[in-house]
């Protein structure tokens, strides 16, 4: 199936209310010009070099998000492009977002990724630290949280995912008085379906869209 193939079948499939993040990390440009002619326009990316020498060569009303795990001393590679940071997975990340978009003049975009898997391998916060930075926002003047992320257990235990996704909403909701704090990122190619039924607003798709990695 053809990249604009598999994206009029996921638009025909998803809700209005849920946006599709295209995750194009190690396809090349010819594919994401592909989905981008089909009427694609936000792309996830989890490489601060690959991102950037994406973004320099693709359409500039490209939304850039960046899922991966960032390390502090990568952010001035993902600033300049990115709309929104959805992986922010401790305080030493978010203040070096702060400081850098402070540098670049502007606000960014966050969500604050958080551990729900029962795995260890997976990144993320703990819900009580989430809960913690994020009334701790005034601190940091150049970043706007604008909701959560998370990543569920990789397994065929659909009642699993679906637990895992729930408390990521749950969590979502608590921080629901925050101006702008609506956004839930959850839902890859294998489960994505589950996390529409659970309250996703973001679902981020690779597989499902540009095929499996070569």
């Amino acid at each position: 199936m053809s990249v604009t193939s598999a994206l009029r079948q996921l638009r025909n499939e998803l809700p209005s209310t849920v946006k599709l993040v295209a995750v194009s990390k190690f396809k090349p440009v010819e594919d994401i010009l592909e989905a981008y002619r089909a009427g694609q326009r936000a792309f996830g990316e989890n490489r601060p070099q690959e991102l950037a020498a994406k973004a320099k060569v693709l359409p500039a009303d490209i939304e850039w998000h960046f899922i991966g795990h960032l390390q502090t001393n990568k952010v001035k590679l993902v600033l300049p492009f990115a709309s929104l940071i959805q992986s922010v997975d401790s305080e030493r990340l978010l203040a070096e977002i702060d400081k850098t978009a402070r540098a670049l003049g502007r606000t960014v975009d966050i969500l604050l990724e958080i551990h729900i898997a029962e795995e260890a391998t997976k990144q993320g916060l703990t819900p009580e630290e989430a809960l913690s930075l994020a009334a701790r926002m005034a601190e940091f003047p150049n970043v706007r949280l604008r909701g959560v992320m998370g990543m569920a257990t990789f397994t065929d235990d659909t009642d699993q995912v679906r637990r895992e996704f729930r408390s990521l909403k749950t969590l979502s909701q608590r921080l629901s008085g925050i101006p702008g704090c609506d956004q839930v990122s959850m839902g890859m190619s294998e489960d994505w379906r589950i996390a529409v039924e659970e309250g996703t607003t973001l679902v981020r798709i690779g597989t499902a869209l540009f095929g499996k990695r070569q």
